[in-house]
């Protein structure tokens, strides 16, 4: 195996100043260090040869001023190599940032200018690579080497309050040197390099108020007794100079605007020591009768003060509130007012503040004392009564001009004009109560029922004779006492069943009942049967003590076909003073039952309908006779042979919907329209219809009528079962002729066309398809 050893060379540049050229040229040598150490960790060979070669740059400049605005490049600085003989041999290339556009490189001789205006404060430095290469063949003779053009700063920025311009706040009364807000400027310039970016920071405006920190831009306070009230607001110019102020630096300014806040430092005080307000008598309660209002310089919750009445004689008639949006007392109205007997009020307010500032506690009490002083003023009011609602009582039995009560009303003011009573006749339109005018005294004009209405709510009227406007009201509630005037009866119309297989003393029906009266202990029913009752009785009645009863079976085997409707008589009266009874009829009907008692059937037969009563029969009478008309004269119609004029409008096929009650019953259970215009009839005079035209009309007929059958096959909600319409002509000219039964017998007629229509007309074809000698389609 064969082994190689792997040699790696390491390539150290060292940049020594090793020669001062003088104050404004250094040069800078350049060595190569070749590294090759050993094949491996454990190598006990290696070596390190270092082989020096001279390079020689030299800088008459490191720096270029900004801003220059010279006509001519500016000279940056000179590159020269030691390899560079004098003999053109040598050309000197510039790299890195700037190069050939901000600055050139004479390859030449190897100095450096600029072309451009610089600007620091845009780009600090610039970081450039030089190069030396033989004219010839431009491989290079030198290595590559690096090197920095900074860019000098000058005082070309003024310093800028970037957060500008301020707004601040500080209460007022603040202390000396309370600090208000600090400012902050900056300055573009170089803060390393001389004083063109250090900041002075003085005052322009504001003075004796405010002051500021030179070198922290801190804004205090200057004076101690800064008063919101006088004023509430300064403006400050502030500036920042550079260059520590010194003449020739420059400066730049802002504004602070410096808002004081306020503190309670100013009592309430009352415009005036006393007021004085007029009041209505006829003033209502809880109204606010009166406004006052103590001053305060002071804002926000500063100022909000309280109102309160120390004393006065119209403590409990009046009180004071304040108002949270205008900060006025508001006297209010407790009690009602009453000029003929207390035509004035005095009272003693105090207002204060509700916060009050510990610090300005000592320059005296933060409230303020004022007299108010009401004056009543008399109102010329309506008459009053002595009760706004009074009760009465009046029994229902009471005779017409019975007296029920009486009211009273007077004139409040003080020439006590005389009053006179009425009844507002919209509280009783139906003039159940009269009241006298003069004496108040109210008594019944009608009957009462207090079933009818048992509370009467009416409103008396007191009008003053001197001035009939002023009218005052009051409200008469009068109750009607019920007395015994209504019999009871059953609580609803009853129908007993009984079973033929009933067995004696078997419960068949409860009842109850109802009484429109109301007695005090509650209704007391007593059932029994009436004296009236048949001699044979067949069923009694059970009084269950608890305003219901039963009815009982007597003995059993009840047949319908001997008396399917039986009648009981059941007496029911009251517990009243007098009491009062009334009979009521229970009808029973027999009903054939099954073993567990369930009706199969109860029929009505003709001995039900007689019990119904007469109104009842002769209703059904009517209603049979009507109907027995209506037959005769749809049969008197159908039996009419004449042919009626008809237009040639009307003699278009036409369809109606019949209802019938059966199948194949003819025409007397038909309820239809007039159908006259489905005949065909020829005019007067008019000639005998052409057999053509006959048959084409036929043909448009039978035509129409299988339409109608398709139709009616084809829709599933069709009722099962088929009918026919029956007409009372069919034209003279029909080939069919008339399909009535009335005149036509089964000789003269053929419907042997109706086997032809299908399984919906097999009960007609079976009515009417009989042939002679007793055939029947089949």
């Amino acid at each position: 195996m064969k082994c190689f050893r792997v040699l790696r060379v390491l390539s150290i540049f060292v940049l020594l100043l090793w020669e001062d050229s003088g104050p404004e040229a250094m040069t800078l040598n350049s060595i190569l260090l070749h590294q090759v150490p050993g094949g491996g960790r454990g190598a006990t060979e290696g070596f390190l040869t270092y082989q020096r070669r001279k390079r020689n740059w030299v800088w008459n400049q490191f720096f270029v001023l900004e801003e220059y605005t010279g006509d001519e490049p500016l000279y940056v600085g000179k590159l020269h190599s030691d390899m560079d003989k004098g003999e053109s041999q040598v050309k000197y290339v510039l790299k890195g940032e700037g190069a050939m556009s901000i600055f050139t490189i004479n390859e030449n001789t190897g100095d450096i200018h600029a072309t451009k205006r610089l600007d620091r404060e845009q780009q600090a430095y610039y970081i450039l690579r030089a190069q030396a290469r033989d004219r010839d063949t431009n491989l290079p003779i030198e290595p590559e080497s690096e090197f920095i053009i900074k860019v000098q700063d000058i005082n070309d920025n003024e310093p800028k309050f970037l957060n500008g311009p301020y707004t601040a706040r500080v209460a007022e009364q603040a202390p000396v040197g309370t600090s208000v807000v600090t400012v902050v400027a900056t300055d573009a310039d170089d803060p390393t390099y001389g004083n063109s970016a250090k900041l002075v920071y003085s005052i322009l405006q504001g003075q004796p108020y405010f002051s500021v920190e030179p070198k922290t831009g801190v804004i205090r306070t200057a004076l101690a007794d800064l008063d919101r009230e006088a004023q509430d607001r300064y403006l400050l110019v502030i500036q920042a100079k550079d260059m520590i102020g010194q003449i020739g630096g420059l400066s730049g300014t802002t504004s602070v605007t410096v808002i004081l806040t306020d503190i309670n430092d100013n009592p309430p005080r009352f415009t005036r020591k006393s007021y004085q307000f007029s009041v209505p008598e006829s003033e209502l309660v809880s109204v606010v009768v009166a406004k006052i209002k103590a001053l305060d310089l002071d804002v926000g919750p500063n100022a909000e003060m309280d109102y309160r009445i120390l004393d006065g004689d119209g403590v409990g008639t009046f009180r004071i509130l304040t108002d949270p949006n205008t900060q006025e007392g508001l006297v209010i109205l407790q009690k009602t007012l009453d000029f003929e007997t207390k035509s004035s009020y005095s009272l003693r307010v105090e207002a204060s503040n509700r916060y009050v500032d510990t610090r300005v506690l000592m320059a005296g009490p933060y409230n303020d004392v004022a007299l108010v002083c009401l004056l009543v003023g008399n109102v010329d009011e309506p008459p009053v009564f002595s009760s706004s609602l009074s009760r009465m009582v009046v029994s229902e039995a009471a005779a017409v001009g019975t007296s029920v009560g009486s009211v009273s009303a007077n004139d409040p003011d003080a020439n006590k004009s005389p009053v006179r009573y009425s009844i507002d006749r919209k509280s009783d339109m139906d003039q159940f109560f009269d009241v006298d005018s003069s004496s108040g005294v109210i008594r019944t004009s009608r009957p009462l029922d207090r079933e009818t209405i048992n509370l009467h709510n009416i409103t008396i009227l007191a009008r003053e004779s001197l001035d009939p406007s002023q009218v005052g009201k009051a409200v008469v509630l009068v109750s009607v006492l019920d007395v015994n005037d209504n019999a009871p009866s059953f609580a609803i119309p009853y129908q007993a069943f009984v079973c033929e297989n009933s067995k004696p003393g078997q419960i068949i029906e409860t009842v109850s009942a109802v009484d429109r009266d109301k007695p005090d202990n509650g209704h007391h029913f007593l059932f029994s049967l009436s004296p009236e009752a048949p001699g044979e009785l067949n069923f009694t009645v059970r009084d269950n003590k608890d305003n219901t009863a039963s009815v009982l079976t007597l003995h059993g085997d009840f047949l319908q076909r001997d008396q399917l409707v039986h009648i009981l008589l059941v007496v029911i009266s009251d517990g009243g003073s007098p009491s009062l009874s009334s009979t009521n009829t229970l009808s029973i009907t027999v009903c054939n039952c099954d073993l567990d008692g369930n009706h199969r059937s109860c029929s009505w037969g003709m001995g039900a309908l007689l019990v119904v009563g007469l109104n009842t029969t002769a209703t059904s009478l009517t209603c049979f006779l009507t109907l027995l008309g209506i037959i005769m004269i749809t049969v008197a119609i159908r039996h009419r042979r004449g042919e009626l004029l008809i237009t040639d409008d009307e003699r278009d096929i036409q369809e109606n919907i019949v209802c019938y009650d059966d199948e194949g019953g003819g025409e007397e259970d038909t309820e239809a329209f007039d159908m006259s215009a489905l005949r065909h009839l020829k005019k007067i005079n008019q000639g005998p219809l052409r057999l053509e035209s006959r048959m084409e009309k036929n043909q448009m007929f039978e035509k129409f009528i299988k339409n109608r059958l398709r139709e009616a096959d084809l829709e599933l909600k069709a009722p099962p079962y088929d009918s026919l319409q029956t007409f009372v002509f069919e034209g003279s000219g029909s080939a069919a002729e008339s399909l009535s039964s009335l005149s036509s017998s089964d000789s003269e007629k053929d419907y042997s066309f109706l086997k032809e229509w299908g399984p919906r007309f097999k009960k007609l074809a079976d009515l009417y398809g009989h042939q002679e000698g007793g055939g029947v389609f089949s």
